[in-house]
């Protein structure tokens, strides 16, 4: 032979069009071997977790993430050695990932589903991976090269919603991404006949995106084909969608494989690797002789290497609290609303930094957002603010693909309680990638929408799901009050590392911002970019503290004279910016000279905020507290009508009658 691999009838001789480069058919060999020495190492317990082969599929891999260039990204799914592998060249790191080193990939954090190299990301979860993708193909096009996107998704994730949002958006915007379906005729154990209906290629070509159809039984025709595809997506500077349909000849994962013997056999009978080494082809079989070989030495030099520890895991996430601080007093008053103020602070986030991108729903001039926080902005900017359709888990997810290539992107989401659209953004991608792929990355990504009742907007359009993101690891959740110049906590949240969730309440906007209008009380500010401020009378001694946040603020300050009236009592009030990281100290101090604690919040109490403030302050002090008391929204959905709506939400009455009953 002339050190071809070669695919005919039998594997022996063949037509020249069937014919693979001898360094792609060295590659494929490699990928098999691995994943095959995975199941054994599996079986054997030397593995954590779940393993994912992909057996059967390994020309895909080559076929696209095997011809990309430096500067392309790719981004995979559970199935996702082979991906690794062809795009890296290396595998030596893949295995120690999943035997759990410290040399791994991840240091053994992420295991089969969640590496990162350089310019590689791969994730488990279905669909969620698309818009991501995206956001790293558009930063390549937004910083002027010729670098694409790759996305690699199975047959299965076809019935994400998300890949449609996802599919409009690449079109709109004219992202240079390739989608890449690996068509292996299941989803996990169920046939995708069972659950697909219509053409798959037609999917894609409804939304304008040229669409590209192979197979790995023809792997010599599957790799031109696919650098055609990555040629078009990379000239065009527009989006291209590759069917390949494949076969996996082994389990979803592990063993648990129902599928019927003589289907299994039938499926190796395609296998262009399996054809080729019973044809006895002296060059295949030496050439995977050696390989087994090279991979069984390397596994052998890493079992005795250590994991890795805690500490190194650990690292500095977004829950390290802020240096103590000495207490300043607040300036005065600007006299702006908080709206302007906020505006005014993009204006300059965008002048200054480069790496700045605004992405929304109607955020362009001259509507300027629903709220008008974003007006100005594209008119300055036009190549860096991107109005989107309704599609807030494709944006969020665009946001942290733009986020993990180094940008900073703030997302507006029109109401706060649309932030349920996005959660698996939120929770199983920005806030999961730093410490998943062991520091490789950051996402500093923002998060910000208009929160809070009081408009008679309804049920959809008024909550206040505060409580439901701080259980959030690793995403920092600030709110904005009136107290403090929110130009101050927008400088702050551009040197964050991590993810951010900025709350905006809606009545504040139109809001003046500084100092409480309490005669003869001071208000302070202590702590760094996300200050902490505090309210206290400047003559008696205060006999209760008080905790909140955002614009419950606004209704507590009136109610403090006529509870005073009632109980001769004064609060000593805490306004917290940053939700969670809470620097309890000061509160804790406050407590020890009180011991009465209310916390005041803007959503539900049930399990809410409040009853996190009071059993950390507990646990700091519990012996200093004698009483606490939760002001919060009761457990309903907001109702439009306003007699209704002001019985749900904590208005300065029930306030000032909760207080009361509370001190007397």
């Amino acid at each position: 032979t002339d050190g071809s691999g070669r695919a005919g009838d039998g594997g022996a001789g063949g037509d020249p069009a069937e014919r693979v480069p001898e360094a792609v058919l060295r590659q494929a060999i490699l990928i098999r071997e691995v994943e095959g020495a995975f199941l054994r190492l599996f079986s054997d317990g030397r593995l954590n977790g779940t393993v994912h082969t992909c057996v059967g599929q390994e020309f895909s891999a080559l076929a696209f993430a095997g011809q990309l260039e430096d500067g392309d990204c790719v981004f995979s799914n559970h199935r996702c050695h082979g991906h690794y592998i062809a795009f890296t060249g290396e595998y030596r790191r893949l295995i120690a990932e999943l035997m759990g080193k410290a040399e791994g990939v991840c240091g053994g954090v992420g295991s089969s589903q969640h590496l990162c190299a350089e310019n590689f990301y791969s994730n488990g979860i279905q669909g969620g991976i698309t818009p991501v993708a995206a956001g790293l193909a558009l930063s390549r096009k937004l910083a002027g090269n010729s670098g694409i996107g790759v996305v690699f998704i199975g047959d299965g994730t076809l019935g994400e919603g998300l890949v449609y949002e996802t599919f409009n958006l690449i079109s709109k915007l004219e992202i240079p991404l390739l989608v890449v379906c690996e068509h292996n005729q299941y989803a996990q154990s169920t046939p995708t006949s069972a659950t697909t209906a219509g053409d798959v290629t037609a999917r894609a070509e409804a939304f304008g995106i040229k669409s590209y159809r192979g197979t790995t039984d023809e792997p010599a025709r599957l790799l031109p084909a696919a650098a055609e595809a990555i040629t078009y997506v990379r000239e065009r500077r527009a989006p291209a969608f590759f069917l390949v349909d494949t076969v996996r000849l082994n389990a979803h994962s592990k063993g648990d494989d129902d599928r019927p013997d003589e289907e299994i056999a039938a499926l190796q009978e395609r296998d262009w690797l399996i054809r080729l080494g019973r044809s006895g082809d002296p060059d295949f079989v030496s050439m995977r002789a050696s390989v087994r070989a090279e991979v069984e030495g390397v596994i052998g030099e890493i079992a005795p290497l250590p994991e890795l520890d805690f500490a190194a895991y650990r690292g500095t996430g977004s829950g390290t609290l802020p240096e103590q601080t000495d207490w300043k007093p607040l300036e005065p008053a600007t006299g702006q609303r908080q709206v302007a103020l906020l505006n005014e602070a993009f204006h300059t986030s965008m002048d200054g930094d480069p790496r700045v991108v605004f992405i929304g729903e109607d955020i362009l001039d001259p509507y300027g957002g629903a709220f008008k926080v974003t007006r100005g902005l594209s008119d300055k900017h036009p190549d860096r603010v991107f109005s989107t359709p309704i599609s807030e888990a494709a944006i969020c997810g665009l946001a942290n693909g733009l986020a993990l290539a180094g940008m900073k992107p703030f997302v507006e989401l029109m109401f706060g309680d649309f932030v349920t659209l996005a959660f698996d953004q939120i929770v199983n991608h920005a806030s999961k990638f730093y410490h998943m792929y062991n520091h490789l990355a950051t996402c500093p990504v923002v998060f910000r929408t208009p929160v809070g009742g009081g408009r008679g907007y309804g049920p959809t359009h008024s909550q206040s799901l505060d409580k439901h993101l701080l259980g959030i690891d690793n995403v920092k959740v600030v709110a904005l009050n009136t107290l403090v110049d929110p130009r101050r906590i927008i400088a702050g949240i551009l040197d964050e590392p991590h993810p951010v969730i900025l709350l905006e309440n809606k009545l504040d906007y139109g809001r003046r911002v500084g100092p409480a209008e309490l005669p003869n009380f001071s208000t302070e500010v202590a702590g760094g970019n996300f200050p902490i401020a505090r309210v206290r009378p400047g003559a008696a001694a205060p006999g209760y503290t008080v905790v909140t946040y955002g614009g419950a603020l606004a209704e507590l300050v009136p109610s403090v004279q006529p509870v005073f009236r009632a109980t001769e009592s004064l609060p000593e009030i805490f306004v917290l910016s940053c939700l969670s990281s809470i620097d309890y100290r000061p509160i804790v101090e406050s407590v020890r000279r009180t011991g009465r604690l209310v916390v005041l919040e803007s959503g539900s109490t049930d399990a809410g905020i409040g009853s996190e403030v009071i059993a950390s302050v507990m646990e700091q002090d519990g012996r200093s507290l004698d009483r606490s008391l939760r002001i919060g929204a009761l457990p309903y959905p907001i109702p439009s009508v306003r007699s209704l709506e002001d019985q749900v939400l904590p208005t300065r009455s029930r306030i000032v009658q909760s207080l009361v009953e509370f001190l007397l």
